[in-house]
């Protein structure tokens, strides 16, 4: 569910230990220069008396040389979301370097150098934080106790800044290159020897600093996956079989062939159920010169498909089931009093039906992989938010030792959870083998719409109950969606817990009959984790729900969230689980609690910023929604305007974010801008559909996503300070902003929303 694949036991007592790299352990990152020195953090577990019990890899390098350049290596891949820059930056803040003097590698996929590098589930700053800064203040005292022993001064007198160590007392400056030889012979400090900075003290922590790759990427010379290029490389595309599970039949290749550049035509095995994320599809491989000639070759492809168990699927049709499914009794999943009481005596019920479509990830950079296959052993170029995972993949498919497999990573032109899957990438090695030649696979947009991990459509029925004190007195959410763990296991029917984890097993409000119950739904396509997964249906189903609500008893939304939230204290829900437990995104609940302080504050900041309340003219409207998600708090708040014509204009965005301690606020805030924007191609653009197993959708002209003139004018990011234990920011802008700008356009127009995306023409209650 959007959360790397560490095994839990673990991350349960995880610790770190700071070690001396060796020459070895930088050369495949062009061997460590000469003179300079190196430090990794090996991560480990422990059990219960904090004994080591195994090692989990060194997972960050750091290396400084004798002419004072700072060399981290990034283990994260980049796809705009500034890892490349914060993680880096966190090490060099504690070591107190000249960020100007920083290099950052990219580090390759190699899971006994680098741990776990999924990036995936706004894990990586929550993860590595402390062992980063242990990293930087380990080499800051080695390099501090070098200058000591040259001046012969007090170590408490010494401190370092802009990649000096320099002596307060005297203002005596050593430059670190010139301390290198001294300190590479000193013993490793132990980690709780060590003083890390206080936060008054941070130079670029908490600090707004421009992505490293900044330059690079707005001059045109950063290089993405679509960009990596070797000698005698062939591009390749593919006609896979439109519907999930089909085979290829048969296939005439004649007319491919006739086309000039067209090299090779190679079938591509497939067609397993379930597919797994690994599995490339079933299809036929047009190789070619360029990729002009390979997809006019792959048009002129005759091929008869086996199109096996889905062929009939029509999505409007399982919508259509689902929505009479949700009126039934479904699979207890959480309870709390006695829902079936609290309707029977409640002063009034409302009840609501909430739909959302399929969804892709509709990244701007297809997917893509260039593969070179040679003597038993394989290197790949590739946007890739799973270096490990393709790796390990490649090896399986080739029959290779991982060894023997190489994963350079590229920055990514979008992720969001698509690029964590290898099959493109499986695809481009098994060619490359199959044809001899470098193989660059290339996804056209319409292959990326037709074959994507697909955003499960959803159905959710809220039963919500008023006593007659005018409380909230009963809530029973019912739930029907295809699980992502279907796509491992087709006799998956029902979501897991951690999809309920996100925003429905959950639900944090002080009501005293709470019951979830899901429902059975198969999966026909290929589903998967995008931005903020589950949160999206279930909180736009939530939040929108509370708003009704609040009009139902002539109470402002702010105030009821405010209220239904109830004292400070910290919650917890497995005592309320059936079936189940709830997974907090997995943390312990006891590192990471669900503060209700916490988002109280966000959800005041929020509209005091906003001007909540304020008088706005006819056709305009303020919308409110607050979620946790990822363990970070936020608040949001949409202005619309609706014209006569039903064009929603959105003048405002406001987003209040308790992420713990902010690293760069530079990405945090960019972060939610593109969360906005993000989220409004999803409320009011996006659908895929699915007619005879294959999708409708071909491009951007039928597949939507927001314009310019469509997106919010101004996005404006309030960062909640707080000494808090950093949490995610990269899928926590999404969730509250659909029911918040579907609530502003209740507030503008009266008409409710309760299907995505938006059409104020056709909206009616479910």
């Amino acid at each position: 569910m959007n959360i790397p694949t560490f095994d839990k036991k673990d991350l349960k007592n995880v610790s770190s230990q700071i070690f001396k790299a060796s020459r070895r352990d930088f050369l495949k990152i062009g061997g460590m220069l000469a003179g300079s020195f190196a430090l990794g953090v090996s991560f480990f577990s422990c059990n219960e008396k904090g004994e080591k019990i195994s090692s989990l890899a060194p997972n960050v390098y750091l290396q400084i040389t004798s002419k004072g350049e700072v060399i981290i290596i990034a283990h994260r891949s980049e796809m705009g979301q500034g890892i490349r820059t914060s993680l880096p930056l966190i090490v060099a803040d504690e070591l107190g370097a000249d960020w100007h003097k920083v290099r950052i590698v990219q580090a390759e996929g190699d899971e006994k150098k680098y741990g776990s590098q999924n990036t995936d589930g706004s894990f990586s700053v929550r993860m590595f934080y402390k062992p980063m800064r242990e990293a930087g203040a380990v080499a800051k005292l080695l390099l501090i106790q070098a200058a000591v022993k040259l001046w012969q001064v007090p170590i408490e007198e010494c401190d370092t800044a802009k990649n000096q160590v320099v002596h307060k007392a005297s203002g005596k400056a050593i430059d670190f290159g010139e301390l290198i030889e001294s300190a590479k012979n000193l013993p490793i400090p132990r980690i709780q020897d060590i003083k890390l900075k206080e936060r008054q003290q941070f130079t670029l922590i908490g600090k707004a600093t421009p992505i490293i790759d900044l330059h690079e990427i707005v001059s045109g010379t950063a290089v993405f996956g679509i960009d990596a290029v070797v000698d005698n490389m062939k591009i390749a595309v593919i006609k896979r079989c439109p519907v999930l599970g089909g085979k290829v039949k048969s296939y005439d290749d004649k007319k491919a062939l006739a086309v000039p550049g067209v090299l090779k035509v190679i079938p591509i095995k497939g067609g397993d159920i379930p597919p797994t994320i690994e599995k490339p599809l079933s299809g036929v491989a047009v190789i070619a010169a360029n990729t002009w000639a390979a997809i006019k070759g792959r048009d002129l492809l005759d091929v008869t498909w086996d199109l096996g168990e889905h062929a009939t699927y029509n999505s409007a049709q399982q919508l259509e089931e689902l929505s009479k499914e949700v009126l039934k009794k479904g699979t207890l999943r959480r309870n709390r009093g006695n829902f079936d009481q609290a309707k029977a005596q409640a002063k009034k019920v409302i009840e609501h039906t909430y739909i959302a479509p399929y969804l892709a990830h509709g990244t701007i950079e297809p997917p893509n992989a260039l593969a070179v296959v040679k003597d038993g052993k394989c290197e790949v170029w590739a946007p890739t938010q799973h270096p490990q995972g393709a790796r390990d993949a490649i090896a399986q498919f080739l029959g290779i030792s991982a060894e023997n497999v190489k994963v350079n990573v590229t920055l990514l032109g979008g992720g969001f959870g698509r690029k964590s899957k290898p099959d493109f990438i499986v695809e481009a090695a098994l060619l490359a083998k199959e044809s001899g030649f470098p193989i660059k696979v290339q996804w056209t947009r319409e292959d990326d719409l037709h074959h994507d991990f697909f955003h499960a459509l959803s159905v959710q029925r809220i039963t919500a109950t008023i006593d007659q004190n005018n409380q909230i007195s009963g809530w029973n959410h019912h739930i029907a969606y295809p699980s992502i763990s279907a796509t491992f296991d087709a006799s998956v029917l029902q979501p897991a817990d951690g999809e309920l984890g996100q925003g429905a097993s959950d639900f944090p409000y002080n009501v005293p009959a709470v019951r979830v119950e899901t429902h059975d739904a198969k999966a026909h396509l290929r589903i998967g984790w995008l931005r903020s997964v589950r949160n999206i249906p279930q909180v736009f189903a939530i939040a929108t729900m509370l708003d009704e609500l609040a009009e139902a008893r002539g109470i402002d939304p702010v105030q009821q969230a405010l209220s239904l939230l109830g004292d400070d204290r910290s919650i917890t829900f497995d005592e309320e689980m059936v079936n189940g437990k709830y997974g907090n995104y997995g943390e312990d609940i006891s590192t990471y609690p669900w503060e209700t302080a916490r988002m109280k504050k966000v959800i005041e900041r929020v509209a005091k910023e906003a001007g909540w309340g304020k008088k706005l003219p006819a056709g305009s409207g303020l919308g409110f929604a607050a979620h946790k998600s990822f363990l970070t708090y936020v608040a949001c708040i949409v202005e619309v305007k609706v014209g006569p014509d039903n064009k929603i204009n959105i003048p405002h965005v406001h987003y209040a974010v308790d992420c713990g301690t902010a690293v760069n606020t530079d990405r945090i805030k960019s972060q939610f801008e593109g969360g906005a924007q993000f989220s409004t191609s999803i409320a009011l653009k996006s659908e895929i559909t699915v007619e005879n197993g294959a999708v409708v959708q071909n491009n951007f002209d039928a597949y939507q996503i927001v314009r310019m003139p469509e997106s919010p004018q101004q996005i404006h990011v309030h960062i909640v300070d707080s000494e808090a234990k950093p949490t995610g920011v990269g899928e926590p802008p999404v969730p509250p902003f659909t029911p918040a700008l579907c609530n502003a356009i209740y507030a503008a127009t009266g008409k409710r929303i309760y299907r995505l995306p938006i059409d104020l023409k056709e909206q009616r209650s479910y």
